[in-house]
């Protein structure tokens, strides 16, 4: 038979453990999350060329870079021209992990390529941030930069949200 002071200690220690995981969850963001799932999904659909997604997912100021700097004005030709060749096409991006920044959220991903069929390890990092909307509207949220399309195995690439001159820097 369990003791006063021991039922006590298990019950407080039960207790604790279900408050840890109760605030993990609520407070580690998954791609359910809309500004998480914003940066997905503008890379994805710059990465396949789907170009009207991805614009309608940008702020106007990346808008203006990809229309003054990138092939035929377009986002897709911008990320196709930052990756190597030889990496092949996107196969696929997942969340990797975000931080809130403000009222804003960094979003890094993780990609994988095509080389030999499944080259992976490829940072990207977004940040998103909230847009105004009309009373009554949902919330909206767009890219405002994003940076990375380097190899996860480079120096600086798993923070790269942290680094000044991130490198392909977008706007």
């Amino acid at each position: 038979m369990i003791n006063r002071p021991m039922r006590f200690a298990i019950i407080v220690i039960v207790l604790l453990i279900i408050i840890i995981v109760g605030a993990q969850v609520v407070l580690t963001p998954s791609d359910t999350n809309p500004a998480v799932h914003t940066a997905l999904t503008f890379v994805t659909a710059a990465g396949f060329g789907d170009d009207a997604l991805a614009s309608s997912l940008v702020s106007a100021e990346i808008r203006a870079y990809a229309a003054a700097n990138c092939r035929d004005g377009q986002l897709s030709a911008c990320i196709d021209d930052i990756t190597p060749d030889d990496w092949g096409n996107l196969m696929s991006v997942v969340f990797r992990r975000a931080a809130p920044e403000g009222r804003n959220w960094n979003v890094d991903l993780v990609a994988t390529y095509q080389d030999n069929k499944g080259f992976s390890g490829v940072c990207i990092s977004t940040l998103v941030e909230p847009v105004a909307v009309a009373d009554g509207e949902a919330a909206r949220w767009q890219v405002a930069r994003y940076a990375g399309f380097v190899h996860c195995g480079e120096a600086g690439a798993r923070e790269i949200y942290k680094t000044p001159d991130a490198p392909n820097l977008t706007p």
